[in-house]
């Protein structure tokens, strides 16, 4: 399935992985709500996709993990909407990101990506003091698909984390 591949290709920074992703003259577009990230609003084509969400994300980001929030879509969805959640170590500081947000997928005849927006709703920065407690967490859950109830209830108590203890207990896959 066209997402296990996206995220297997992002977290694990495997750029090849992403033309079974996504079709050659996909679209991507990025929503960022927060700060403490940033990346361009609009990319057009695999590689330039790719360069975006594989290689530029991968060069100053390590241990990522992605999970889709909610359940998986059926084989015939051609548009799908769910919520995700992200973790991550920045390479040079240490320091720990958690974020969340919304895909929200467009699938063509040939069950690949067409276009792809990205809202990220929260990008929370953590010392890396966290390091061990959030990638212990992050890594025993469920990956790729991880219902939102396990992420919370697993969820170290960081007060930092509070923002994404929220998101999580929302239920649904509407923003707000």
């Amino acid at each position: 399935m066209a997402i296990e591949t996206y995220i297997r290709a992002k977290d694990e920074n495997r750029p090849h992985l992403m033309p079974a992703a996504f079709a050659p003259d996909a679209n991507l577009e990025i929503k960022v709500e927060t700060g403490n990230i940033s990346f361009p609003p609009a990319s057009k084509g695999i590689e330039a996709i790719t360069q975006v969400l594989v290689r530029d994300f991968g060069r100053v980001n390590e241990n990522l993990y992605t999970f889709c929030l909610d359940k998986p879509p059926t084989d015939a969805t051609t548009d799908f909407r769910c919520r995700w959640l992200v973790g991550m170590s920045d390479k040079e500081t240490k320091s720990i990101r958690v974020g969340c947000g919304y895909y929200d997928w467009q699938f063509g005849a040939d069950e690949l990506v067409q276009q792809l927006t990205i809202t990220v709703t929260t990008m929370l920065v953590l010392s890396s003091n966290h390091h061990r407690q959030v990638m212990n967490w992050l890594c025993h859950l469920p990956y790729p698909w991880c219902p939102a109830e396990t992420a919370s209830s697993a969820m170290p108590p960081i007060s930092e984390l509070s923002e994404i203890h929220q998101f999580l207990m929302h239920v649904g896959t509407e923003p707000g």
